[in-house]
């Protein structure tokens, strides 16, 4: 390969080579892009209105953004809201004005990362997009709804984008070693297949990663002797090194994640859990957030049908407390899989909520003198009088009111150690 065509690649980046040009082009996001699609009817009439697209990195919301500013009739402007500050912003807003009323044009602004504009900036953008000064596309890899304040986001459409699958990078891969144009076709790459399925395996859904990666083995591979450049498994793996783990402690991903990993427990999956619980400590989340959450559903969703639960769950969050990573992993995943494979019930959780229901909704209800407390003078008050000491009795229990109106909120299930105790209150409340 010539030095002249490294260099003519080495001009633009081959993700940015490769943005689709028509709208078949792109891969996955069919829930979007589809025949018939609202966002795509919407493109294809060019009546695109002010939107936000959200999604993890590399699932096509920059391309397509570009997509539609080259398809548009407007001006276009493009922004990074790291670096564009309130003044630059005034200063694209004045000129799209201007062009709106004395020039009849419109201006496409395209706002990469929207999510680091705080309230001020965000605020000088609403009265623009408001009078329709500027049609508005917002890209960003967060939940919108935590990141863009409340009067923006009801002007906006938001559309949300998806990781792309193993088949979708797949179909890019292929674009990207037959295209001589724009990709690497001119190359000549003989990809093996172990390396074709390790980079779209490593890359987790994000195009511009695979892309990035197959561009390096491409310029670090010399040819052989009949001009093909071979990328082996070794070269692949030294291309796209580690797989990131795609999860911000500081942002949905930290609730879905958690959530997961909850109602893989509740729902008796240990290895659903020793996942979710994996892909969270793997990058970085606090070993006692994830030891809280195990206390919690082991009291919440296993309770007394296995008692033994919030004590092993209790018993890993102090270890958790004492190691640290990596260490606190062990007691952890011992804990999660006591958890999942525990007899389930809810029955204290219900019980606990229907009390306090009933506490602030339902009768008044005072102590009953008997069993009151009859320490010092509060004897001479009645207090703790005719009170009936269970122990004194046979079989330690002898019935007597211990609530005025009697109103039961715990429902034992036939589950594990609870069947026991639905016995024991069974056969307590028969005599």
């Amino acid at each position: 390969m010539s030095a002249e065509l490294f260099d003519a690649h080495a001009e633009k980046p081959l993700a940015a080579r490769l943005a689709p040009q028509a709208l078949e082009a792109f891969a996955g996001q069919e829930h979007l892009l589809g025949p018939g699609k609202m966002l795509r009817r919407l493109i294809e009439a060019d009546r695109f209105a002010s939107a936000l697209f959200f999604g993890p990195p590399g699932s096509g919301k920059t391309a397509l953004a570009r997509f539609i500013a080259q398809r548009s009739k407007a001006d276009v402007v493009e922004l990074n809201a790291v670096t564009a500050g309130v003044a630059e912003l005034k200063k694209v807003l004045e000129a799209a004005r201007y062009s709106q009323e004395h020039l009849g044009r419109r201006t496409l602004v395209l706002i990469d990362e929207i999510h680091h504009f705080n309230r001020t900036q965000q605020d000088v953008l609403l009265p623009s997009v408001e009078r329709g000064d500027i049609l508005l596309i917002g890209l960003t890899t967060e939940n919108p709804s935590f990141y863009v304040n409340a009067a923006l986001l009801s002007r906006f459409t938001a559309f949300e984008f998806m990781p792309l699958s193993e088949s979708h990078l797949q179909a890019i891969l292929t674009r990207a070693l037959s295209d001589e144009d724009q990709g690497l076709g001119k190359f000549k790459l003989k990809l093996a297949p172990q390396a074709a399925e390790h980079l779209t395996r490593m890359a987790a859904g994000d195009a511009r990663k695979l892309l990035n990666a197959l561009e390096l083995a491409a310029l670090s591979t010399a040819p052989g002797q009949d001009g093909t450049r071979p990328v082996s498994l070794e070269i692949a793996e030294e291309s796209i090194q580690r797989r990131s783990i795609r999860y911000d402690k500081k942002s949905d991903d930290h609730y879905d994640h958690i959530s997961a990993f909850i109602k893989s427990m509740r729902g008796s999956d240990p290895d659903a859990a020793l996942y979710w619980m994996a892909k969270m400590l793997c990058a970085g989340e606090d070993p006692r957030f994830i030891a809280r959450r195990i206390l919690i559903c082991a009291s919440e969703d296993v309770g007394n049908a296995d008692f033994r639960a919030v004590l092993v769950a209790s018993a890993a969050f102090q270890a958790a407390e004492v190691l640290g990573m990596p260490e606190a992993r062990i007691p952890l995943a011992q804990a999660a899989i006591y958890v999942a494979t525990a007899p389930k019930s809810n029955a204290a959780y219900l019980g606990i909520d229907a009390a306090m229901d009933e506490a602030k909704n339902g009768p008044s209800r005072e102590v009953p003198l008997h069993l009151r407390d009859a320490t010092g003078d509060a004897k001479t008050r009645g207090h703790g009088q005719g009170y009936k000491y269970p122990h004194d009795f046979p079989g330690h229990h002898t019935p007597q009111e211990y609530m005025p109106e009697p109103k039961r909120f715990y429902e034992p299930t036939d589950l594990g150690d609870e069947k026991r105790i639905k016995e024991f209150l069974k056969a307590l409340r028969s005599k």
